[in-house]
């Protein structure tokens, strides 16, 4: 199924210019989300950061992925910020990454405080900057993933935000935020993403873990839609 906007994003987004910069973390949901947009016939430049996370494989896919799709990729390093963010699994080597799914106990120890929010808006900036109209991220729903910055209402408030932070309107767009895991795989499987190339696991070794949140809810996607997930696995 497709999500259809708001008519407060229709009525900010001007129809003669479809130009977006998208937060491109390497993952499954914004590579998708990468190409959703191109293939809506964005012009689009990527937007992805370095904010202490403990790996930088991620980072790496991201690059893989503006290369391969031909699209314009920045990567800012705001690891600077990661001593603000007090204990937690992704930018804090002490904390071990827990394993099983997604749980309110796993979800507050991957939780990274107020990322997206700083990422928005540093990606504002560059659109402002670019006279772009709109910025995206993929933000997703999901029974066992309620992180507050992915909820419906954070995307509404930031995009009410966005639309007085300069002179002229930027739209936030997160098109999948009401849709779940199963549903961007489709989508992507739709697109032609090579979803081979993304990199989901929350450890940085040289195969997915297959243990952590991120890793079992991805395998779950895929084994929803019948389909097997072509990144290798140690177990």
């Amino acid at each position: 199924m497709d999500r259809e906007f708001s008519q407060q994003e229709r009525d900010a987004m001007p129809t003669e210019k479809l130009q977006t910069v998208v937060i491109l973390s390497g993952g499954l949901d914004s590579t998708t989300l990468l190409y959703e947009l191109l293939d809506a016939g964005h012009e689009v430049k990527a937007l992805s950061f370095n904010y202490g996370q403990r790996h930088d494989r991620e980072l790496e896919a991201a690059k893989t992925l503006a290369r391969l799709t031909g699209v314009e990729h920045r990567t800012v390093d705001i690891s600077g910020l990661s001593a603000l963010f007090g204990a937690n699994a992704l930018t804090d080597l002490s904390v071990a990454v827990p394993h099983g799914e997604y749980t309110p106990a796993t979800i507050a120890v991957t939780m990274v405080p107020n990322r997206n929010m700083i990422m928005l808006s540093i990606a504002a900036g560059w659109a402002v900057s670019l006279k772009f109209p709109s910025i995206a991220f993929g933000a997703h729903a999901g029974s066992y993933t309620p992180y507050p910055d992915c909820q419906p209402s954070f995307v509404a408030a930031m995009n009410c935000a966005t639309q007085l932070c300069d002179f002229h309107a930027i739209t936030v767009l997160a098109p999948f935020v009401d849709w779940h895991k199963a549903e961007i795989v489709r989508r992507g499987q739709a697109l032609g993403v090579p979803f081979e190339l993304t990199w989901s696991c929350y450890q940085g070794a040289n195969l997915h873990c297959g243990k952590c949140s991120t890793c079992l809810d991805r395998r779950a996607a895929f084994a929803e839609c019948g389909l097997i997930d072509p990144v290798p696995y140690q177990s």
